[in-house]
């Protein structure tokens, strides 16, 4: 049979998922009375719940005399590490473009990976929109493919249009709409070369690693070279080549539509997964017994951001969480790193905490809610940037290429906020239906708590994407929240009447019969000083009877902290508290004597 492995590369939310949902039902896969999940492929909680795809995951589908192993991308940069992974195991590459947004930043991330690495385009243009411009956005993709360095056989790309949802492809944004997805199917065989094989013994570079409470480890890869039997002999070499384990597979897994199916034999070319092995990881190369040589791995960006990872120490520690010590935390950080290239976990010169370093604020906040879901306690702190010095040792920080779409009468709040941010205006264009595009060159720590900003001043009709740029020179110091905290003084369980006298102070962040501790944040001043307030506090009851109108307390809805703003909201001197069942703004510092020594130590060290 013949094979072909392809990618589908696009933008958050332009339906690579929704374009595989219905190639699976087209090719026979899926039967027509299988009951499948809408996105069939985001298998995890999270990818359901917010509609984006956070982890490469393949797929397999057989076309008539073709089998076409099909790998879907998570369209956000901040994954950009299962991408770069994953384009190791394709010859071919979908780019997906929506008609009325065309290529924004994340396309553009994945796209110049694919093409650095000489995989062959197919351009699908998504038409299932009212203001839909698909001549346009075809000239756009040929200049942003001109604009990565295109060679002149990736320029001639081949284009299709068409809709996923609706489920037709075509030659035309017209159609005809009557051949399903057949165009797409022929145009893949045709245009996607068959896997290049190398002569020689077993070789396969580990791309994916997963866990099975049967099997154990499961590591996914691209045959490179000759071929693979359950329970034969294999060793395991990382990057440098040197000895990580010698053993025995135990199964060969092939994906068969939605399904894995246990070979007899794989030959090179062919997308498998293998058991058995339970130090391989990602990155490593598993090849027979003869074999020195590691194949190389395609190299990994750096990360941004860094987030310290400690115990949880407050006076609620363990009362909600199972996992709550600091070996249990390390222990999960160190695994997640062995599947996550992108992530970097080392030991701090603190006690009982670890420092984890991703892409950004999405990355790491998707793995804190993972962690709180698997029943982990623990606390964060902010986001820090990572800098780094050029040859004459001048500090450089990350900057980051950020897209705004967004309505015409709120572009002068978004540039001022942003030119405060010390972001340097790039481009402004008109993008139709008196909305307007925004192109900026900003300073990663500038953005850290923008996106929720950037919602109010637009009202809630701006969308941002991120893309990191590059190093340049350190830009100076960037005005963080103006505003302080008002902080609980005492342990217990919050009082409505307590909290309705504080209304003044400024809006609250907790709800009448909330837990509270001394050092716990409970509200924002209005002022730019934090103030220690007391949220037990209940009324004094006299044998004097009032107006009922004197009981009736009424309490204005409190600030919602989820994760992400959170972890944008606090300062250094702050840490989120995060457990299965809450989250909580707190002070690193618990005790005010602390506190206040902690920032004459800070004075001190500034001045100096």
């Amino acid at each position: 049979m013949k094979l072909r492995n392809i990618a589908i590369i696009a933008h958050v939310d332009h339906g690579k998922t929704t374009l595989v949902d219905r190639l699976l039902q087209q090719s026979g896969a899926v039967r027509n009375n299988q009951r499948v999940d809408e996105r069939a492929m985001d298998s995890n909680d999270l990818e359901k719940e917010r509609g984006i795809t956070i982890l490469a995951k393949a797929t397999s589908i057989v076309w008539e005399d073709t089998r076409i192993n099909v790998v879907d991308t998570p369209g956000h940069a901040d994954f950009g590490g299962e991408v770069e992974r994953i384009l190791n195991m394709v010859d071919g590459a979908l780019v997906l473009v929506d008609a009325a947004e065309g290529p924004l930043p994340q396309t553009k991330f994945v796209v110049s990976k694919a093409l650095k690495m000489g995989l062959k385009p197919i351009v699908v243009i998504k038409v299932d929109r009212p203001d839909a411009r698909p001549d346009e956005v075809l000239n756009e993709i040929f200049d942003l493919f001109a604009a990565l360095d295109a060679n002149d056989e990736q320029l001639d790309f081949p284009v299709l249009y068409g809709s996923a949802k609706e489920g037709w492809m075509a030659e035309s944004p017209e159609g005809p709409k009557d051949q399903g997805m057949t165009p797409l199917f022929e145009l893949v065989r045709r245009h996607v070369p068959a896997p290049s094989v190398e002569e020689g013994p077993f070789q396969l570079l580990g791309t994916i690693l997963e866990s099975n409470p049967y099997l154990g480890r499961i590591v996914t890869g691209r045959i490179t070279a000759g071929t693979i039997k359950p329970n034969e002999m294999v060793k395991v070499l990382d990057h440098e080549g040197k000895l990580v384990e010698q053993g025995r597979v135990s199964k060969v897994l092939a994906f068969r539509g939605l399904e894995r199916a246990a070979l007899d034999e794989a030959s090179a070319g062919d997308i498998v997964s293998i058991a058995g092995l339970p130090n391989a990881t990602v990155a490593h190369t598993i090849c027979s017994p003869e074999i020195d040589v590691p194949l190389t791995a395609q190299p990994i960006d750096p990360p941004t951001l860094s987030m310290t990872f400690r115990v949880n120490d407050s006076p609620l520690a363990g009362t909600e969480g199972s996992k709550v010590t600091g070996r249990m935390i390390r222990d999960r950080l160190l695994q997640e790193a062995e599947g996550n290239v992108a992530l970097k976990v080392t030991e701090s010169d603190e006690r009982d905490s670890m420092i984890v370093a991703g892409r950004g604020e999405l990355q790491l906040g998707i793995l804190i809610e993972t962690m709180r879901r698997e029943g982990f306690e623990l606390s964060v702190s902010r986001p820090r940037v990572l800098f780094s010095r050029d040859d004459s040792g001048q500090l450089l920080e990350p900057i980051e290429e950020v897209v705004i779409d967004l309505d015409e009468e709120h572009q002068g709040a978004v540039v001022q906020k942003l030119s405060e941010r010390k972001a340097d205006l790039i481009e402004m264009k008109p993008s139709g239906g008196g909305r307007v595009r925004l192109v900026f060159h900003a300073p990663t720590r500038g953005l850290i708590g923008y996106q929720s900003e950037l919602l109010t001043d637009t009202r809630g009709t701006g969308i941002m994407n991120r893309l990191f740029h590059g190093y340049a020179p350190h830009k100076g110091a960037i005005q963080g929240r103006r505003n302080g905290v008002l902080i609980s003084t005492d342990q217990g369980e919050a009082v409505a009447y307590a909290l309705f006298n504080l209304e003044d102070r400024g809006p609250m962040m907790i709800e009448p019969g909330a837990r509270v501790y001394q050092g716990m944040i409970v509200g924002e001043h209005t002022r730019g000083n934090d103030l220690e307030v007391n949220v037990l506090k209940g009324k004094k009851l006299t044998n004097i009877r009032t107006t009922s109108k004197d009981e009736a307390v009424r309490l204005t809805p409190p600030i919602r902290m989820v994760l992400e703003k959170a972890l944008s909201y606090i300062q250094d001197d702050e840490l989120v508290e995060v457990t299965p069942d809450s989250i909580r703004l707190r002070k690193q510092h618990l005790d005010p004597n602390d506190r206040k020594k902690a920032e004459r130590q800070r004075e001190a060290e500034n001045a100096a």
